[in-house]
């Protein structure tokens, strides 16, 4: 069987504020996204970015976060083919110049409601698989928007409230909108309020290698905060803050819809599922009615940063996590 690794993208537009995918149409009927084989040496996004730019002539800059990996298997000059194909969503102007390669003939903006029934491959598999990746794509696509408006309102919150006391800059929830796992920490600190990106600190750090200890990649983790908004002297929030600001968090985490989410520290733990002492309870996994996915709370990694005898604690505690996500 030959083996075959590829990678493309989705690439968006909206015209008159409707969403439109391109379809580059070739010399045997067949219409998709561009993409093409990945190189030696060469990683599937810098394949997908060229061969885009080759075929469409268009330079794009992917979604930081969306990747999906579509596999089938097919004939052809009576071998079987297995095809991995990484495909990455990018949105650009309407009025971009597209101007495609001589292995096309043509192109073609097209709603999903102006999706064919039927795309002209030969092989089903194929046209299954490239139908299916629009729809997932289009679906991701409305998440983006759905969380930044959201953001975008969360983000004026400070001057809503007569007093506020904690920092203006909003450091919203990074990572993948259909993320498996979400980790919840506490608020941002002084490191996150000035990047205004989650976990990028010292307890970030030790967060990285914790995400990996519990076999996973930050890329493929939506980390965010109870209080998104950096509280000075890095005090802990008030309840009161945690008030105002938990009605956003439930929206956001109804956007990624996570499997899992992670809970880092008490204050992350009590106020998601009110459970008691963090010390009693970490290292357990519970199934939650209210946000529709299972629980699990850990120590949060500034505690270990700040006593080292937490260290071993938390670090089973991302061990024993990977067990749990590899028993599926």
């Amino acid at each position: 069987m030959d083996f075959q690794f590829s990678a493309g993208v989705i690439v968006y537009a909206y015209f008159d504020a409707e969403r439109k995918f391109l379809f580059l149409k070739d010399h045997h009927g067949n219409a998709g996204p561009p993409k093409g084989h990945i190189d030696k040496g060469e990683s599937a996004h810098d394949a997908a970015l060229r061969e885009t730019l080759e075929e469409s002539g268009l330079g794009v800059n992917p979604d930081a976060y969306y990747r999906d990996d579509v596999h089938y298997i097919y004939t052809e000059n009576g071998e079987k083919v297995n095809k991995s194909v990484a495909y990455f969503i990018a949105e650009v102007k309407s009025d971009v110049k597209v101007r495609i390669s001589p292995e096309h003939v043509g192109y073609e903006w097209l709603s999903l409601k102006e999706f064919p029934d039927g795309l002209p491959y030969k092989n089903s598999s194929i046209r299954n698989a490239i139908r299916e990746i629009y729809f997932r794509a289009d679906s991701y696509i409305d998440k983006i928007e759905k969380m930044d408006a959201l953001n975008k309102e969360y983000s004026m919150l400070p001057k809503k409230q007569r007093s506020w006391s904690l920092s203006k800059n909003f450091v919203p929830g990074e990572g993948p909108l259909n993320a498996k796992v979400a980790i919840i920490g506490q608020a941002p600190g002084r490191n996150e309020d000035e990047q205004r990106r989650p976990f990028v600190g010292a307890a970030g750090k030790l967060l990285d290698h914790l995400i990996r200890k519990a076999g996973l990649k930050r890329e493929k983790v939506f980390i965010t905060s109870i209080v998104q908004f950096f509280p000075p002297e890095n005090r802990l929030p008030t309840q009161e803050e945690a008030n105002l600001c938990m009605p956003f968090l439930k929206r956001q985490l109804e956007i990624v819809k996570p499997k899992y989410i992670i809970l880092l520290g008490n204050f992350a733990a009590q106020n998601i599922d009110g459970m008691g002492e963090i010390m009693k309870n970490h290292g357990k996994l519970v199934k939650s009615k209210e946000y529709g996915c299972y629980l699990y709370a850990t120590l949060h990694p500034a505690a270990a940063v700040r006593i080292k005898k937490h260290t071993p604690i938390i670090e089973e505690d991302f061990a024993k996590l990977k067990e749990i996500l590899k028993s599926e």
